[in-house]
């Protein structure tokens, strides 16, 4: 009776082994499935606030001829923020801003520009300053 109790409780422990391995195995999935649908769920939100950039940035070059001066400082600090938000984009920023600049080239003489082209003229020359 003896060896029936031991076999019985080898079995009862490679039992509750195969239980755990099992067990781990099932988590350790669960835990990749749930890695990866992080991932694409991080990449969707990338994308979206890519995509959200995109209509901020298109909609800013729109407002840089607006006859208003708010609208125009506006859309000069979208612009900025943008390219310090987004160092691959801020080539593509200074460059707009540059092009801004010759396209609507005006002699001030004595007087001051106004100050969307001052603020132009500052993000040109010290693009990474913190207002």
């Amino acid at each position: 009776m003896e060896w029936w109790i031991a076999v019985s409780e080898l079995v009862r422990n490679f039992g509750l082994l195969g239980a755990a391995v099992i067990g781990l195995m099932l988590g350790g999935m669960r835990v990749v499935a749930a890695n990866r649908q992080a991932n694409a769920a991080f990449r969707q939100a990338e994308l979206a606030r890519r995509d959200h950039v995109a209509e901020l940035f298109n909609r800013a070059v729109g407002q840089l001829d607006d006859p208003k001066l708010q609208v125009r400082l506006g859309a000069i600090y979208t612009l900025r923020q943008i390219a310090r938000d987004f160092p691959d984009l801020a080539g593509a920023v200074l460059e707009l801003l540059n092009v801004y600049m010759r396209q609507n080239a005006v002699d001030y003489g004595d007087a001051a520009p106004s100050p969307d082209v001052q603020e132009i003229m500052r993000i040109l020359t010290r693009p990474g300053e913190e207002r």
